[in-house]
């Protein structure tokens, strides 16, 4: 798995590639836990790229998005999701819970 972090005007845009599972999932939240604890609580989450996610990675995604809420007006976005993820998302029912954006322009533009 690869973690490329952008810091932009409205948001920090984090770009992942590859698989997120039990093995690597816990690089994946102490990335998100660091732009947070940085003041970054305007986070877009890129999951073009991700071929594979497990139940850890989704975890990872909704701690992120629990400890971003807890900061005023802090949020965490998804965007541009890979068929597979989107798939996993939609069966765990967390694309109720999070705001997802097809094009990172629109999700980056939505804060």
């Amino acid at each position: 798995m690869e973690i490329t972090i952008s810091t932009m005007k409205r948001a920090t845009l984090v770009e992942v590639k590859g698989r997120v599972d039990s093995t690597n999932a816990d690089e994946l939240g102490e990335a998100l836990q660091t732009q947070l604890d940085a003041g970054h609580h305007m986070i877009v989450i890129d999951l073009s790229a991700v071929e594979y996610m497990s139940s850890a990675g989704l975890r990872e995604l909704v701690t992120a998005l629990k400890n971003a809420r807890a900061i005023s007006g802090g949020d965490v976005r998804l965007t541009a999701l890979s068929p597979r993820v989107k798939e996993v998302m939609s069966l765990a029912g967390l694309d109720a819970l999070f705001q997802i954006y097809p094009t990172q322009v629109e999700a980056v533009g939505s804060y």
